[in-house]
């Protein structure tokens, strides 16, 4: 029954950022990252959702934005689960995370004052695929420092929940502009008499 709560609450969230228009905000992605981290035993900032370059040659993150910032994974890097599971067009669990090899730049951004940055022990990653195509990824993990307790294992059917909710959310990433509006601009200085 815990993967039906998931999907209609994804799709509800998908609903409502969709009714509001536009690129959705920051807090609109947290709010959907908070309420699909719990089923998986995790927090808002082990959820990463990431999306395709037109070209298919980078990946971008979605969310965390803050990651989005720091920059893309290209399609050909070869130990990243990201870039696989986008050439492999299915998705994998890793519950040894730490000994597979990866880059590990995105691991070392403190996500926020209250989350500082660990490695990933555990991780589940599920394609987006819309109308047969990957349009992106949706990862979901168990950070930890070494020696701290990590969260549960991840199973298959932690995998096929995850690539249920990658589908709905990918359906509503494609129909989305590439990045987010630019901030507002600063107002110009009045002209000098």
């Amino acid at each position: 029954m815990a993967d039906l709560d998931l999907s209609l609450t994804v799709a509800k969230l998908v609903d409502e950022m969709r009714k509001v228009g536009g690129y959705p905000s920051e807090e609109a992605f947290a709010n959907l990252a908070a309420q699909m981290a719990p089923p998986f035993k995790s927090r808002k900032d082990e959820v990463a959702i990431l999306r395709l370059s037109p070209d298919g040659r980078m990946l971008s993150f979605v969310f965390p934005a803050k990651l989005a910032k720091v920059g893309a994974i290209p399609l050909t890097t070869s130990h990243s689960l990201a870039a696989k599971t986008i050439r492999d067009k299915r998705g994998e669990l890793v519950n040894n995370f730490s000994v597979y090899k990866h880059p590990t730049v995105f691991e070392a951004i403190d996500l926020s004052a209250d989350e500082k940055a660990a490695p990933i022990q555990k991780i589940v990653c599920a394609p987006m695929i819309v109308d047969g195509k990957v349009v992106g990824v949706i990862q979901v993990s168990h950070k930890a420092k070494p020696g701290d307790p990590v969260g549960p294992d991840f199973t298959p059917r932690d995998l096929a929940e995850l690539s249920t909710v990658g589908t709905i959310l990918g359906k509503f990433l494609v129909a989305l502009p590439l990045a987010p509006p630019p901030g507002p601009k600063p107002a110009a200085a009045p002209p000098k008499a």
